[in-house]
């Protein structure tokens, strides 16, 4: 089934809803503010393609960059916004549709699952020439796009065989706990949390959470949020005019005695050294698989 398309312009608002999506729908925005809200619970792919793309999904917010693919699952209610000269692809569809086109020969139930991928400098500039191809028509490559998704997504089947549970149907939805926590550590980096908040979100007592987490994704909840923390400041001293002390404390470190610390220690160098080499490499990607 080809996919209805949609092109947002620089300005443009556009409201999609749930019987707006019985099929699949290709999303195209470019230029500042072009933006979509849907309402009713619609499954979709999100890529930033350039610039930044915010998503407010549910109660939570965050803003991608290019390279960083956002997997939302049947969510009810999204908005997302280009920000900057921003070229953004997103795509839709009801669950239904998704289970039927994915997950054919996985072991994990077809459908999509909430995640944040990322794709390589190759995998963008496929993304582009499949997105030309299916405005031309060629249903060829509207399969390749699907099979793209299947890759990605069946990075988190190694995932889910560690989560705890006696079949895969149980481990999948603790899985599907344990993620939630994770976006929202994600998109909450800055925040001083505690396990036992995250364990309240998962439906969890802490013991119970931190050991499900750790099986799942072999660090704890806490080592993630570090390591989120210290690719956000990265990213920020690749981009951002703000001082090595304010971007500790825009990252949730209390002082930048303990960011530079953990700082080198993660990437075996100083955030000053990486401010001045900033554009000597890529920027790494936020969240890895």
């Amino acid at each position: 089934m080809s996919p209805s398309i949609h092109t947002l312009g620089h300005g443009v608002h556009l409201t999609l809803q749930r019987a707006d999506v019985d099929g699949p729908v290709l999303l195209i925005g470019g230029g500042r503010g072009a933006s979509v809200r849907i309402e009713g619970p619609v499954a979709g792919v999100w890529l930033p393609l350039r610039g930044r793309l915010q998503l407010s999904v549910g109660d939570g917010k965050s803003t991608h960059h290019r390279g960083e693919v956002r997997v939302t699952s049947a969510d009810a209610g999204i908005r997302a916004t280009g920000r900057g000269h921003a070229l953004w692809l997103a795509l839709l569809s009801a669950p239904a549709v998704w289970r039927g086109a994915l997950g054919a020969g996985r072991m994990s139930d077809a459908g999509l699952l909430p995640a944040l991928h990322e794709i390589d400098h190759a995998g963008m500039r496929r993304a582009f020439e499949l997105v030309r191809a299916v405005r031309s028509g060629d249903g060829a490559a509207w399969e390749a796009i699907l099979d793209e998704v299947d890759g990605m997504q069946a990075r988190l089947d190694d995932m889910i065989a560690r989560c705890p549970g006696r079949t895969w149907a149980q481990r999948r939805h603790v899985f599907l706990r344990l993620q939630r926590v994770r976006e929202h550590l994600a998109c909450n980096y800055h925040l001083d949390l505690d396990n036992a908040a995250l364990a309240r979100i998962a439906s969890y007592s802490p013991w119970h959470f931190i050991r499900a987490f750790h099986a799942a994704y072999r660090e704890t909840p806490h080592a993630f949020l570090v390591r989120q923390r210290l690719l956000r400041a990265q990213r920020l001293l690749h981009t951002s005019p703000l001082a090595i002390g304010e971007i500790a404390l825009a990252c949730g470190f209390e002082n930048r005695c303990a960011f530079s610390r953990l700082y080198r220690q993660r990437f075996g160098t100083t955030a000053s050294a990486s401010r001045r080499s900033a554009f000597a490499a890529p920027m790494p990607r936020a969240i890895g698989d």
